[in-house]
Parts: C-alpha cells; sequence; structure tokens
C-alpha cells in the first residue's frame, strides 16, 4: 500500500517537523519580517492554531539552524552576509504542558527552566527569588556567548486562564516578579516574542513592557499563523483529491467544503481569510469532513464566563454588531462582556470595519464553529450539562421534511420542560429565547432558515422541497394570539404562489407550567 504524505497534526515542533519530513506551510518570511524591524513582540491567536510551532521555527533561526531552512523563503531573504544565521542564547519559555490548578505550580515551570538554564550557563545562589536567577542566567548567558538573548514565551496566560480569581492573583504576582526582568534589562536583550489566547489587561508584562508591538491585529501579520486559500492548494494539492474522492465530491466542490467548514478567520480588516490550520489538516488527513477543533473539548474558562455574563446567544449572527478594537485587544477578568473572550479563543472573527467608528463588526468565522459552538451550548441551557447530545437535532430535521408538526410540538415540549427555572425574569426569558435560537440555527445546516427579530417579520422561517414552517413565539400569552400576529402581519404573502404546503404555527410557553400550553397549526396544502 502506498503511503500518504505526512500532515504534521498536533506536531509543534518545528525541527521534527523538517527532519521528519513532515509537509510544512512556509511562514519564514515572517520571521525575517519580525527580527528585522523591531524586538518585543506579542501574539494572540485562538488554541491549535499554529504559535507554538511558530516561536518553535523562531527559535531554530535564532540558534542559527540554517539547516533546517533549506528551500524556504528565509534562505533567500537571510542570504549569506556576515551577520546572517548568527546563533544567539535562546531562552525559551513553554507553558503548554503544566496543569496550572495547583498553588504553586507557575513557580514550578519557571523554577524546572531556571534548572536547565543554569546547568549550561552556570548557576549562583539557587535559593534566590526566581526573577533574580533569571536576571543572573541572563547576564552569564550574554557574557559567556557575546550574544545577547533571546526570549521566547509560548501561550504565557495558560497559567492564567486556569486559574481561580485568588490564585489569578498570585499567578499575576509571580508573572510582575520575574518578567520584569524584560524591562529592566533591555540592553541584554536581542529579540523578544510572547505568544497567548488572551492579552491580560493589569498583568506586568504589558504594563511594564510598554514598548510590547501587539501585532495581532496588525494587517502585514494576518497570516502569520494559519493557512491561507493559496497555502491550501499550493500545498496540499494531493490531499485534497485524495479528500475529495473519499466524500464522493468533485474537486471544486471540495474545495467550497473546505472552505465553509474550516476558512472565515480574519485576524485584521481587509486582509485574506485563513483557515483553521488543526482542523484543516485532520480533514485532508482523515479523508472526511467534522467538527474537528471541537473534539478538543471547549475551554473551561470559555463555559465559565457565559454562565457569569449573561450570554445571549443571538447577539452574535447580528449585522450590526461591532466592538471597538480596544475591547478586542484587552481581556479583564472582571469585565461581564465575554466578547473579547470569544474573539480571542477564535469563536469569533472580524467580519468588517467601520472606520467611522474604529469599530470592528463580529461573526462566526466558519461552519465547524458555529454549528459546533452551538451543539456545545445545548447542554448548558437545557440542564444537561452531563449529556452529550441533549438536542437530537437529526430527529427534528427528520420531523420537518416529513411535516410531522404533531412531533414537532412534543420536541419542543420535551426541551422547554427541560429548561433553568430562576427566579430572574429576564432570565427565564433569555434561556427560552436562547433554546428557540440554538434550534434554529442548527436546523439550517440541514435546511434554509431564517431567524427574525424585527415585529413585520415572523420569528423563524424554516424551507424544505415540500413544506414551508413560519413560527411565531409568545411567552405567557396565547398560541392563538400568535398565529393571529402571523396571519395580522402578513408574514406569508411572499409565499402566496408557492406550490408548496405552508404550516403557520403560534406557539406559547407558560413560564409557570414550563411547559408549552399553546400550539395551533393553521395548514395551506396546494393541490
Amino acid at each position: 500500500m502506498q503511503m500518504g504524505r505526512k500532515l504534521p497534526i498536533g506536531i509543534q515542533d518545528f525541527e521534527s517537523i523538517r527532519n521528519d519530513n513532515y509537509e510544512y506551510v512556509d511562514k519564514t518570511e515572517y520571521i525575517y519580517r519580525l527580527v528585522n524591524s523591531g524586538k518585543p513582540y506579542f501574539l494572540s491567536r485562538p488554541r491549535r492554531f499554529g504559535k507554538s510551532l511558530f516561536l518553535s521555527s523562531l527559535r531554530a533561526y535564532f540558534e542559527g539552524k540554517k539547516e533546517l531552512f533549506t528551500g524556504l523563503k528565509i534562505m533567500e531573504l537571510e542570504g549569506d552576509g556576515e551577520n546572517a544565521w548568527q546563533k544567539y542564547p535562546v531562552f525559551y519559555f513553554d507553558f503548554n504542558k503544566k496543569n496550572f490548578r495547583t498553588d504553586t505550580a507557575l513557580e514550578e515551570v519557571l523554577a524546572a527552566h531556571l534548572t536547565d538554564w543554569e546547568a549550561v550557563y552556570g548557576k549562583e545562589h539557587e535559593d534566590r527569588p526566581l526573577e533574580e536567577r533569571f536576571q543572573r542566567v541572563l547576564v552569564r548567558a550574554v557574557e559567556q556567548t557575546g550574544k545577547n538573548a533571546v526570549v521566547l514565551v509560548d501561550e504565557y496566560d495558560k497559567s492564567l486562564l486556569e486559574s481561580d480569581p485568588e490564585r489569578l492573583e498570585h499567578n499575576k504576582t509571580v508573572f510582575k516578579g520575574f518578567f520584569s526582568t524584560l524591562k529592566s534589562y533591555d540592553h541584554y536583550l536581542r529579540f523578544v516574542f510572547l505568544t497567548g489566547v488572551t492579552r491580560f489587561s493589569k498583568v506586568s508584562i504589558f504594563s511594564d513592557l510598554n514598548q510590547l508591538n501587539d501585532i495581532s491585529l496588525d494587517r502585514e501579520y494576518s497570516g502569520i499563523c494559519g493557512i491561507t486559500q493559496s497555502e491550501l492548494t499550493d500545498n496540499f494539492e494531493p490531499e485534497i483529491k485524495q479528500l475529495a474522492q473519499a466524500e464522493g465530491m468533485d474537486h471544486e466542490t471540495c474545495l467550497a467544503e473546505l472552505k465553509k467548514m474550516y476558512d472565515g478567520y480574519h485576524f485584521s480588516y481587509d486582509t485574506e481569510g485563513v483557515y483553521n490550520p488543526f482542523s484543516l489538516l485532520n480533514a485532508l488527513s482523515k479523508k472526511k469532513f467534522g467538527l474537528y477543533w471541537f473534539s478538543t473539548g471547549t475551554p473551561t474558562f470559555l463555559i465559565e464566563k457565559l454562565k457569569s455574563s449573561g450570554f445571549d446567544a443571538k447577539q452574535f449572527t447580528g449585522e450590526e454588531f461591532y466592538e471597538e478594537e480596544a475591547t478586542l485587544t484587552d481581556y479583564r477578568v472582571e469585565n461581564k462582556n465575554p466578547v473579547p473572550l470569544f474573539y480571542q479563543t477564535g469563536y469569533l472573527t472580524i467580519k468588517g470595519f467601520d472606520r467611522e467608528f474604529r469599530s470592528f463588526s463580529l461573526t462566526y468565522p466558519n461552519e465547524e464553529v458555529k454549528y459546533g459552538f452551538l451543539k456545545s451550548l445545548a447542554p448548558y441551557y437545557l440542564c444537561a450539562e452531563d449529556e452529550a447530545n441533549p438536542l437530537d437535532i437529526r430527529s427534528f430535521v427528520l420531523d420537518i421534511r416529513k411535516g410531522n408538526t404533531d412531533s414537532l410540538r412534543d420536541r419542543f415540549t420535551a426541551l422547554f420542560a427541560r429548561l433553568p427555572y430562576p427566579d430572574d425574569e429576564k432570565v427565564i426569558e433569555q434561556n427560552f429565547q436562547n433554546v428557540i435560537y440554538i434550534v434554529f440555527m442548527l436546523l439550517g445546516q440541514y435546511t434554509l432558515t431564517e431567524l427574525h427579530s424585527s415585529k413585520g417579520r415572523a420569528d423563524c422561517i424554516v424551507e424544505t422541497d415540500d413544506y414551508i414552517y413560519i413560527f411565531e413565539f409568545k411567552r405567557d400569552k396565547s398560541a392563538a394570539e400568535a398565529l393571529a400576529q402571523i396571519e395580522n402581519q402578513g408574514y406569508a404573502k411572499p409565499y402566496a404562489a408557492d406550490k408548496r404546503t405552508l404550516f403557520k404555527i403560534g406557539v406559547n410557553f407558560n413560564s409557570k407550567e414550563r411547559s408549552i400550553d399553546g400550539w395551533e397549526v393553521s395548514e395551506n396544502r396546494h393541490h
């Protein structure tokens, strides 16, 4: 059997990828641009988006491993000048591998790194504070090599995102003491690059390093992680052909499906979209489409943020959903607004830009995120966080396709019976609306579905090859009133000449009884 090419799924080490003959999408032009235009940088990108691999390639570059870059763009850019491929002392902090739910976890990681470097450059007083040990080993490295040091920090915020409020303040203090070295010892540094998912406001790395260049929203670095359309077609044509064959598609349909599922991330405005590399490479390797990014789990800190923010699921699909640039790049734990965290973690992306107000419009990047996220919300709103699938969307779709309105009534009744019922009327209303929204958004994966909120249109309209459904939902009123609104407002007029069977469905939800107490259907069947 002929073996396929090796795709670097989950492999974050640049040296391993190059030495073991994995396919590599060349991002080395960004290395050349960064190291020749500045010194201290910060980059925010979602999880599993290639940050660690890019940092690893920076490490190999500063360690002078020229042979690893053979055939790549930077070889041409770097040339053979006297300053090309210099070797520097590199201090690489990796916060990826540690669980930070214990009190001293952050200190343990820092101490382990220091011990490794002290074995190379010598150690003095091991009982000294961590920041002092870092200062001394950095100075010794510069003195012994005659070259300024390079500091690379991978996923700096992992210890902050995984912390409870008390431990968070402790870890912030540790960071402040330790990384203040980067400011006071600037003349010993050749290059500094930090990555993370979020940019925490009031964390000393950002307040002390006031010259730190945050390139997260810079247009010229929008493609630094992820895979662009041209990179996909230039590097993975054999895998695209194999996926198309396995899925029974022609080449163009396969490309369109890949784009719909995994493309669409924008990290600035008016830029080419990028694909989620983890999901894309998995789809190409396994030769099937799937929700690969979501199979790794929605981060706990994001769910906790949802619970505390009174999240309204509907707002994230509005055409007029805008946030200012400062909001997207600044994460404050105490801020109830979940938008910065949703954007920085990759659940929302930039759609457009309002130049007058310097604000970004936001939306889901692609169908994997949209439908995967909605499915992950269902257990939370349906009091079924321990269940894998409390919302059987397949059965909803089959009922819709068959015109089985009685079964649809029973399914909605069962769902609403599972809603949590706090004392807060506003929360009850929001949970009720969110379940409706989630159901119909998920139906939109298999049917033509529109959701409306204005009084001039029905709440929801669903179309299949044989049926049209117009839904109007009320709470603590009556199904007759809901159905009358459909009739009186003329919601069905656009379908007057349509030959499909039209169902007008008025629904009332009784919040005291915690159930649907009214479901009225008016059927217009063309013969």
